[in-house]
């Protein structure tokens, strides 16, 4: 009896660990230009899918109109790991926000449809392609929006912007945390059951780290002003990231929002919070 109970427990977390699986690999996929486009079609927004090139790699980018006004703002979103431009989606949909400026989304290489699972795991090169991308923008009146992985990412550019926001992150070495999940990436013999963007996003996180030595102790050189916003309840990218930041700068530079009992997926659990601070920007 106790074998056969053993037994049916077995098949039970096997199956649950195939649907995990299927799981990670159905959410995981990046969309196609078309599911892109048809999510869109029934929102009042326009989208306009463009591929742009970087050393010789390609990659996404949407934006909600099809030329730049120049009478707006411009807010420029990067995603953290794992991500993708559509994690700013509801974002990107937004009436409000669309009114008010001129709003762009990307694939960081190895996140998108090309390249997929090869990240170059470098802040230097990540800085160097946003600045690529937005080299045609009026600096003074652009926003940058960067979320977990994507924070740091902005705060290394050392140009003057209209206002940087940092969404939960993750630009505090020591206290960046390595999950036990990471060992399915290192170990060879459950890696290949790993979906190529969460490969990516293990890659990054095992040199995310180190690659962090090279930039935390100058994020003061960064000439904007800055906002954090942060939950306390980041267990991912914990709060204690926001508070070194705020060791580094000025109050009249550097502002922290708390969102009390905030996880790490505020982009999407706390939307209008940060949809508010958005428009108080650009209202400005």
């Amino acid at each position: 009896m106790f074998r056969k109970l053993l037994k049916i427990i077995g098949i039970i977390f096997l199956l649950l660990f195939i649907v995990l699986i299927v799981l990670f690999y159905r959410f995981s996929t990046p969309k196609s230009d078309e599911k892109i486009i048809n999510d869109f079609a029934e929102s009042s927004s326009q989208l306009y899918i463009n591929k742009q090139t970087f050393k010789e790699l390609e990659y996404r980018v949407l934006a909600t109109q099809k030329k730049i006004d120049t009478t707006l703002p411009t807010i420029v979103f990067i995603h953290g790991s794992i991500g993708s431009a559509l994690d700013f989606k509801h974002y990107l949909l937004d009436s409000t926000l669309n009114e008010k400026a001129n709003l762009i989304s990307y694939d960081r290489i190895g996140y998108g449809l090309k390249h997929t699972g090869d990240v170059q795991e470098s802040i230097a090169f990540e800085v160097k392609m946003l600045e690529d991308l937005i080299k045609n923008l009026n600096k003074k009146n652009t926003i940058l929006v960067g979320y977990s992985y994507g924070a740091p990412i902005v705060l290394a550019s050392k140009n003057k912007y209209k206002k940087v926001i940092l969404l939960a992150p993750a630009v505090y070495s020591e206290v960046e945390p390595m999950p036990w999940a990471l060992n399915l990436y290192k170990w060879k013999a459950t890696r290949w059951l790993l979906p190529k963007i969460w490969k990516a996003a293990s890659k990054e996180k095992l040199t995310h780290k180190l690659d962090l030595l090279k930039f935390e102790t100058s994020w003061s050189e960064n000439p904007s002003k800055i906002i954090s916003i942060h939950g306390n309840k980041d267990w991912i990218v914990p709060f204690e990231n926001s508070v070194y930041l705020r060791k580094m700068f000025s109050p009249q530079q550097y502002d922290l929002v708390t969102l009390d009992g905030a996880g790490h997926g505020l982009v999407w659990s706390h939307f209008k919070e940060i949809k508010s601070v958005l428009v108080q920007q650009l209202n400005e």
